[in-house]
């Protein structure tokens, strides 16, 4: 009797909240389809929180479905998902894909929803298919390939993923859309690389950089490219590009520049090089790469009195290490002070994070081309400050 009373009270109360959104929908006609939902979730949200859950189930299967109720329908299926109760939110989109009065304009968007359950729960396989089947749908169809894309990322399908991006930027070649082209194409390379298809990589490399110039992996991967073939002059001027396309990754670049050319390159021409660089780009890494590269120039005097007049303008922690460090044994007189000092600095930086993600502020020791929380390419990057760069 109870649950008989629960769900006359769900039903009318359901209705006089429908009732009131349409009347004032009629009196607004330039309400947008968007808002209607908002207040339709909004005056759901007072009977999910009242009511039994099995009071809700018997009043979803029970809801007739037409044009006028299927943003109900989904309001209440994507509160289930929203809340993590994925499984119910699968059903009442089921439930609604499977009744034959659902109006067929309304197919691709319940599909959609029911495509983004499957994501939540981690079936991956079957939101594929779902996606897959609107990828050519007028309104949907963007999106669903856009979730595409970020199945088979997870799901390591580069190959994949890059084909649907393709598709896409027939249509819309935006920006952000031609920077992750470039890297799910820059990750084709790198897979060339691990196969030691060096003319594979390679083309995939610079496949990358016509679609994106600014696209610092692709020109990290030419100059691994590069060094393999030993062509290492080469390899050094592309990475220097790196300070051209994005000087944040600097640091990505500055050690693989100094390792080059230690074995291979004219330790003079590098400091000309790395002042050029650090004028143009300050930033501690570059600033200790040409401290060292100084000192085996010209000696450690000279090392720290550069070190000591750029720390004065831009100090840093690392930087100050390194100063204390080489003025104790050009004195020849590190004290336990002085020891205690340099490894109570060293143990801050080595329990903060060394990358942040621009976008949503993930952070960490690791560099992630592809941010682990955000999911967007390129936005991790060394973090700045006295305790970094």
């Amino acid at each position: 009797m109870d649950m008989v009373f629960q769900w006359l009270l769900l039903t009318i109360a359901v209705a006089v909240g429908w009732f009131i959104g349409r009347l004032g929908s009629d009196r607004s006609r330039t309400r947008t389809e968007i808002a209607d939902e908002e207040s339709v979730k909004d005056r759901l949200q007072f009977l999910f929180t009242n009511y039994s859950d099995q009071a809700v189930d018997d009043f979803v299967q029970s809801l007739v479905v037409n044009k006028d109720t299927v943003s109900l329908h989904l309001s209440i299926g994507r509160h289930f998902r929203n809340k993590g109760e994925t499984d119910r939110a699968i059903l009442v989109h089921q439930n609604l894909l499977a009744r034959p009065e659902l109006p067929p304009r309304f197919s691709p968007q319940v599909t959609l929803e029911l495509a983004m359950d499957f994501l939540n729960a981690g079936l991956l396989d079957r939101a594929e298919a779902l996606l897959q089947q609107l990828m050519g749908d007028r309104d949907y169809g963007r999106k669903a390939a856009q979730q595409l894309i970020e199945v088979y990322q997870q799901e390591k399908e580069w190959g994949k993923a890059s084909d649907v991006a393709r598709t896409l930027i027939k249509s819309d070649a935006a920006p952000s859309m031609l920077k992750d082209l470039a890297y799910l194409t820059c990750e084709l390379a790198e897979q060339a690389l691990g196969r030691d298809d060096r003319w594979a990589a390679q083309k995939f490399a610079r496949e990358a950089l016509d679609y994106d110039r600014s696209c610092v992996r692709a020109t990290l991967i030419l100059m691994k490219i590069l060094i393999r073939q030993g062509s290492y002059r080469e390899a050094g001027n592309q990475g220097l590009k790196v300070f051209d396309q994005n000087p944040d990754f600097g640091p990505e670049a500055i050690d693989r520049l100094m390792k080059l050319e230690h074995e291979h390159g004219d330790i003079g021409r590098l400091v000309r090089k790395l002042r050029k660089l650090y004028e143009a780009y300050p930033g501690t890494s570059l600033l200790l790469a040409l401290v060292e590269s100084v000192e085996r120039v010209s000696g450690r005097s000279a090392a720290i009195d550069l070190l000591r007049q750029e720390l004065e303008i831009r100090p840093s922690m690392r930087g100050l290490l390194r100063l204390m460090e080489m003025a104790g044994f050009e004195k020849g007189m590190i004290t336990d002070e002085g020891r205690l000092v340099s490894r109570i600095g060293h143990l801050v930086l080595a329990n903060r994070p060394v990358y942040r993600c621009v976008s949503c502020g993930f952070s960490g020791q690791q560099l992630h081309w592809l941010c682990p929380s955000c999911k967007q390419w390129e936005t991790v990057r060394p973090i700045q400050g006295v305790e970094a760069e």
